[in-house]
């Protein structure tokens, strides 16, 4: 199949009509969703979210027109309660069809927001209405999960992403203040300079043939923010000494993996993905590939003014960071580089055994270089997503291993739809009970992973970098 490169191109794939849904889509206890005027629930929604224009003052005398959610830039903070229904009005005011994707949620894949799995669409200048019951819980997010290819307007660039937090039915955790911190990237171009990742203690990687085309187009920003303000503009985090902060981070970034740091301080990182960790660990740098969440308790135990930033300064100077203030405490916020580090999954796992999978199925990432002016094209097992491939099939209840097994240079933060998995080794090194939805696979290393679906129907698996999954970086599973 030719991957479309034009958002028409792909929104003529999308406009399946709006009853069309996957069968046997739905869970057991599972309500079906409906469009208004067709039986819809009644009474007024729990949730609406209107996909409009915005203009977002990121920076003092700098405003990006973007399109977002409820007219702001992240979408408001949704808190629900595990396993309380809601029910979701969807309102799209733009020109065209919205696809809505609930990030992290187990839920039947009419409402999940993928068109691969043939979710409901937000008509162009129109509403839908459906149930879902939130789970599990946990930081959860909300996103347009429409393919811009070479639109860069279109998107995970756009505005269109809001942080959802389900509520546990049990909630242990002790703090004083609560914090939901989302980044984002603004101004998108083509033609960025191809940035090695440094990941210490990594294989080297292959050499490449002589005759290897050179890469191709990859995506650079003008601007970089947390909630939607750059470094210095807005209110900051205001703090007072003795406090345990709970931050909650999401990295809602189209392409960028990032790294965060808070001088002086250090993040005991409470859960991953939303999922509590077995052994929470403290640690002088986070690291968040694309879609990754991280919840976080810092002791403020140096009273000041500081910057929680980037490390990479260039994007730092460009507004990657909030000010942190102390109560009582004044002056221009401070920015000390933080020592090296190795961020490991692992650290925060289990060393026990797990269980044999049912079955292993290999994943192995590949990379087509698109040359120069042209764009890099991603395969899975040696092929590129077709939509007229049958689905792998699973089965509900088995247990399966993941091998992400990335043969590129590029590092592929990897999700699967409407499951959590267990990581079981992460580059050769064994772990358990991390459970996450998105796991960040580095240039030419293997993690593997254990999922067992609990729900039928189709399930779609990506590289959550934007420009990857445009250009090939899918597979699509069927459960029954």
């Amino acid at each position: 199949m030719r991957i479309p490169k034009t958002r028409r191109e792909f929104l003529a794939q999308l406009s399946f009509p709006a009853g069309v849904v996957a069968a046997g889509a739905l869970g057991a206890g599972c309500s079906r969703p409906t469009v208004t005027g067709s039986e819809s629930p009644a009474g007024p929604a729990d949730v609406t979210l209107r996909i409009a224009p915005v203009l977002a003052d990121i920076a003092k005398e700098h405003t990006v027109s973007t399109i977002g959610y409820n007219g702001e830039v992240p979408g408001p903070l949704i808190r629900l309660k595990e396993g309380v229904p809601v029910t979701v009005d969807l309102f799209n005011d733009t020109d065209i069809a919205e696809l809505v994707h609930w990030h992290g949620m187990i839920i039947p894949a009419e409402v999940d927001g993928a068109a691969e799995e043939r979710s409901l669409p937000v008509p162009a200048h129109g509403h839908i209405r459906y149930r879902l019951t939130p789970a599990p819980a946990g930081l959860r997010w909300v996103h347009t999960h429409v393919m811009p290819m070479s639109d860069l307007s279109r998107g995970t660039y756009t505005g269109q992403f809001g942080m959802v937090y389900v509520e546990p039915r049990n909630n242990s955790g002790r703090y004083d203040q609560e914090v939901f911190l989302a980044t984002h990237e603004w101004e998108p171009f083509l033609g960025a300079e191809e940035m090695e990742e440094e990941d210490e203690g990594a294989p080297p990687p292959p050499p490449k043939p002589k005759d290897e085309k050179p890469n191709g187009w990859e995506i650079g920003y003008q601007r970089f923010t947390i909630n939607g303000k750059c470094l210095g503009y807005g209110e900051p985090l205001r703090v007072k000494e003795g406090q345990r902060v709970l931050l909650h981070i999401l990295n809602a970034s189209a392409t960028e993996n990032i790294k965060l740091a808070l001088p002086g301080h250090r993040f005991t990182v409470m859960a991953l993905d939303g999922n509590p960790v077995p052994h929470p660990q403290a640690v002088d740098v986070l690291e968040l590939g694309t879609a990754e969440r991280i919840s976080a308790v810092v002791e403020m135990n140096q009273p000041g003014v500081w910057v929680l930033g980037t490390p990479m300064d260039d994007d730092r100077k460009n507004g990657m960071g909030i000010v942190v203030e102390y109560a009582g405490r004044s002056g221009a916020p401070r920015w000390v580089k933080p020592p090296k580090s190795v961020w490991d999954y692992t650290a925060f796992g289990d060393t026990r055994p797990v269980s044999n999978p049912d079955e292993t199925i290999p994943l192995v990432f590949g990379k087509i270089n698109g040359g120069q002016g042209h764009f890099n094209h991603w395969t899975v097992n040696g092929k590129e997503f077709d939509e007229k491939d049958t689905p792998r099939a699973l089965s509900k209840g088995k247990r399966y291993r993941l091998v992400f097994d990335n043969h590129t240079d590029d590092a592929h933060p990897v999700h699967l739809h409407r499951n959590s998995f267990e990581l079981v080794s992460v580059n050769g090194k064994p772990t358990a009970g991390v459970l996450k939805d998105v796991v960040l696979v580095k240039g030419f290393r293997k993690i593997e992973a254990d999922v067992t679906p609990a729900l039928d129907g189709l399930t779609l698996f990506h590289c959550h970098q934007q420009l990857h999954m445009d250009y090939g970086f899918k597979l699509l599973f069927n459960v029954t």
